[in-house]
């Protein structure tokens, strides 16, 4: 018992301040823009889709942001979420690394998607709104919306890109038991929908296709708002919870991370566990690195250009300076659902720009053979998702093992496998195979990109 696995908080020290990584930028990034005029954004025209308190958290330059306590509420019903030391997987690998994940498949939807889902829940109640509208990918996000939306008494509409619907059926069981409406998108419910089906009624789908019609609801009804997963200032800054509980429990086991690791699609749950450490470096501390893992077949951050672009494939949403392959393109069907956006988030994007974080991608085949030697030593299937962090995480170590370097490794595991099984199913029956994209399909997408002054 010398040797402890496992460094849990009390629920005293949850986070009582998100942290606003804005505070300490030493560059402020390039703000959004309003798609139709191509000007800054406001407060008022935001508030078309969001409600007054995200805006003005996505807005904010403030560095601690209260938790407000309804939302502190639900939150301990999970958080702190537990740190363990991967002893198993160190012995397994004969590394002389020091490995730590951060598990946020604690979360009663097992991912760390429900951090942001209960504040922006919160957020609609307050100010009266009835219904939210969102997209989801692997479904991990909708499922966190449906659960909040649930607790809070808010219709819950989720657009679920097609692939994944079809891929994951106990994701749609599952907001549903809570409440929500799961539609396969592109749908026929909405104009944009209707249109993509009327050019390519095969369509698989993709993030930017379920956000447009999201989007395009919400902008139509007075009682209806729009909640976004990740991107976004307000749901990085939602996340950061993880970062600032994992600080405390390094603390408790004596160690600093010489490296800190998360999947990256969004981009929410890497700035949950990065941003307060960058954080500390920008303020004149210690530097860590921060490696940002994204797929092979999807690197907006390894292989897309930085520049303005639309969230969403119908343009109708902000215009933002972040990495991307263009708002058109349709990444391949791989697994890991939540990864299969266009773009990376601004923040994440501007601090790569600056320096400060190390994108790398890997193909799914790695990645899910990395997640089962995970498993096997230390009792917990990931995410497909998360499986490129234990990728990176275990190339890390490996590297160590060659070195003889004993480095410290810290990495987000976002969230478990559960709701995966036909993945694994697939991989361990031979059928799944490493998906490129098409370069022709990207340089097309980006030659779409609006041009901005």
């Amino acid at each position: 018992m010398s040797d402890p696995v496992k460094y849990l908080l009390d629920e005293q020290h949850l986070p009582r301040f998100w942290y606003n990584i804005n505070a300490d930028l030493p560059e402020p990034m390039h703000p959004p823009l309003n798609p139709a005029t191509q000007q800054p954004l406001t407060a008022d025209e935001l508030e078309v889709i969001f409600p007054r308190g995200v805006i003005e958290q996505e807005m904010s330059t403030e560095r601690e942001i209260e938790i407000p306590g309804p939302v502190r509420d639900v939150l301990r019903q999970w958080r702190p979420s537990p740190l363990y030391r991967a002893r198993r997987l160190e012995q397994a690998l004969d590394t002389p690394a020091k490995i730590f994940y951060k598990y946020e498949g604690v979360s009663p939807t097992g991912s760390h998607k429900a951090n942001s889902a209960v504040a922006q829940a919160f957020y609609n109640k307050v100010e009266g709104v009835k219904r939210l509208t969102t997209e989801t990918g692997a479904g991990q996000w909708g499922s966190s919306l449906a659960l909040a939306g649930s607790m809070f008494g808010l219709e819950v509409l989720v657009y679920m890109v097609k692939v994944s619907f079809k891929q994951k059926p106990y994701r749609r069981a599952f907001m549903e038991a809570f409440g929500a409406q799961c539609i396969a998108s592109p749908s026929n419910t909405t104009e944009c929908g209707r249109q993509i089906l009327a050019d390519t009624p095969d369509n698989t789908g993709s993030l930017g296709m379920a956000i447009s019609e999201a989007v395009e609801l919400a902008a139509q009804n007075d009682d209806t708002k729009y909640a976004l997963g990740s991107v976004l200032n307000h749901v990085l800054l939602h996340q950061t919870v993880i970062g600032l509980e994992a600080q405390k429990q390094l603390e408790m086991a004596d160690a600093e991370p010489d490296m800190v690791i998360g999947c990256t699609g969004g981009g929410s749950n890497f700035a949950g566990i990065a941003f307060p450490f960058i954080g500390d470096h920008l303020r004149g501390g210690r530097k860590v690195q921060c490696i940002a893992v994204e797929p092979s077949a999807c690197p907006s951050l390894t292989k897309g250009k930085f520049a303005y672009d639309y969230g969403d494939t119908a343009r109708i949403s902000p215009i933002c300076k972040m990495h991307t392959l263009g708002a058109s393109f349709v990444p391949p069907g791989f697994h890991a659902g939540g990864l299969r956006y266009h773009g990376m988030a601004p923040l994440v994007s501007h601090l790569t720009e600056l320096g400060h974080i190390d994108p790398r991608s890997y193909n799914q085949l790695e990645c899910f053979a990395a997640g089962l030697q995970f498993a096997q030593a230390e009792s917990i299937l990931p995410a497909p998702e998360s499986n490129h962090a234990v990728r990176a995480a275990i190339h890390e170590a490996e590297k160590c093992r060659e070195s003889g370097e004993s480095k410290t490794i810290l990495f987000n595991l976002s969230g478990h496998g559960n709701f995966d099984m036909q993945a694994y199913t697939d991989y361990l029956g031979g059928k799944l195979k490493d998906l490129d994209y098409a370069e022709s399909e990207v340089a097309m997408a980006l030659a779409g990109l609006p041009s901005v002054d």
